[in-house]
């Protein structure tokens, strides 16, 4: 067995992390690892229970899903940054510490290397306790990297201050000549839900990058062909991207492996039966949360443009349907295979809340993209669909702050009569897709890892 890496996954306990892990996981094991992967206890139940039996007989020996408690009572909101964070860093080291040392007493299982979320660099820290090497991943796009990276220097030169706040008068921030300006009213840590929680954000983050020089490698979900300033800047982030699922049947792997939520798959009989390129897809994430007049517009925007829409509306959104949505002509379900979706041919364009994971997924598939950030970084990827890489639209607010029923089936008829945003779209997912296919950069880039793992 001495050859075979055993490697420790560490994602942050958010859904589209996990997955993202998950994916990156499943790639390991394809080239030959075995992969020990960390859940917090709260986190590992919702994965078990919605993967349900298949778990069992399909990871078999090479993958083994592992938890490890996050320090939070179990009434205790895990939405809630300052508490999880806490959690994270007060009380998560010391039980990965000792997951550690008990697999190593066991032998067979002796962890080699471990990959942490930059979210969780803390874990190379625990690590190099026992002389284990380790790889970062940051599950978000290079360029929003690039400016955690310049942190230091932007605090240093008087841009901003050790709690974020931006000190300069300029509305933009140049991070490399070779990258586009930002916006700094863009910066993540300002678009979350009120701005304590930003500054929790920011702090945590910026004590997560001083863990970054114990890493091996640096990896990134892009490619070069989407990010060539940002990764130009940073030449030791690697682009693995676009990293996307495998579903294997051979082992009978059919679901997704890492949702919190059970993948409703009438989905797909449901898109079988549309007309090619006539479907709406409309999926915001795990975090995304309208009020009540929001929603009710999204609704009526749906229903008057007159197309089938697939809308995923999670079970904890507690929203009730205005009563003028009757007789639509769309699907609803509460969580979606949403790769399976994309590549779907009946699929037209994604309504998006713009993350990252989503963003990747939609270039990947040559799918336009209508955009409804909801906070952090989205906001930044919202730009670059639409600005840098005009490959999508977004909505535009009115005087109170709503997207009218108006505004979401005028957009809806402006991108899908702009041939011009349809052929980038799919120029761009030729361009993404080389990456992974054999002699791809991408591809390479991940042998290349696994190969100094096996040395």
């Amino acid at each position: 067995m001495s050859n075979i890496p055993v490697v420790l996954v560490v994602p942050l306990p958010a859904q589209g992390h996990v997955n993202l892990f998950m994916i990156l996981s499943q790639k390991l094991v394809e080239n030959g690892c075995r992969v020990v992967f960390v859940n917090t206890e709260f986190d590992h139940k919702r994965v078990v229970s919605s993967f349900g039996e298949q778990q069992q007989h399909s990871t078999n020996q090479a993958m083994r899903l592992v938890s490890v408690p996050d320090g939070l009572g179990a009434d205790d909101d895990r939405k809630d940054p300052s508490k999880l964070f806490d959690g994270l860093q007060n009380s998560m080291p010391k039980a990965l510490e000792k997951l550690i040392k008990d697999m190593n007493l066991k032998g067979d299982d002796r962890i080699s290397f471990i990959v942490a979320d930059l979210f969780m660099a803390w874990a190379l820290d625990v690590g190099s306790k026992f002389g284990i090497k380790g790889a970062i991943v940051w599950p978000a796009s290079a360029a929003i990297f690039a400016l955690l990276w310049s942190f230091p220097s932007f605090i240093d030169d008087g841009t901003m201050d050790s709690d974020g706040v931006i000190l300069t008068t300029k509305e933009t921030i140049l991070i490399s000549p070779c990258m586009t300006e930002m916006n700094t009213r863009d910066f993540f840590w300002f678009n979350m839900r009120d701005k304590i929680e930003g500054k929790i954000i920011f702090q945590y983050v910026r004590h997560c990058c001083q863990s970054l020089n114990l890493a091996e490698w640096w990896l990134c979900n892009t490619t070069h062909e989407l990010e060539p300033g940002a990764l130009s800047f940073l030449p030791k982030l690697l682009p693995i991207g676009p990293l996307l699922r495998s579903y294997d049947t051979k082992i009978g792997i059919t679901k997704a492996i890492g949702q919190y939520w059970e993948e409703d798959l009438s989905c797909m009989n449901w898109l079988d039966e549309q007309h090619h390129g006539t479907v709406l897809y409309v999926a915001f994430g795990s975090f995304t949360q309208f009020d009540q007049n929001q929603f009710n517009e999204l609704a009526l925007g749906l229903a008057l443009t007159y197309r089938p829409f697939l809308w995923v509306i999670r079970e904890d959104s507690n929203m009730e349907y205005p009563h003028e949505f009757k007789g639509h002509k769309g699907k609803i379900v509460s969580w979606a295979p949403q790769q399976k979706v994309l590549s779907h041919p009946a699929i037209a364009c994604f309504v998006t809340h713009c993350g990252w994971n989503s963003t990747i997924e939609g270039l990947s598939n040559g799918v336009p993209f209508l955009c409804w950030p909801y906070f952090g970084d989205q906001i930044q990827n919202k730009k670059y669909i639409c600005d840098e890489l005009k490959v999508g639209l977004s909505f535009d607010k009115d005087e109170n702050g709503v997207v009218s029923c108006k505004e979401v089936k005028l957009k809806v008829e402006q991108l899908l009569s702009d041939e011009n945003i349809k052929s980038r779209s799919l120029e761009l997912k030729e361009k993404v897709m080389n990456n992974i296919v054999k002699g791809g950069a991408s591809l390479e880039n991940l042998k290349r890892i696994v190969k100094w793992l096996k040395e």
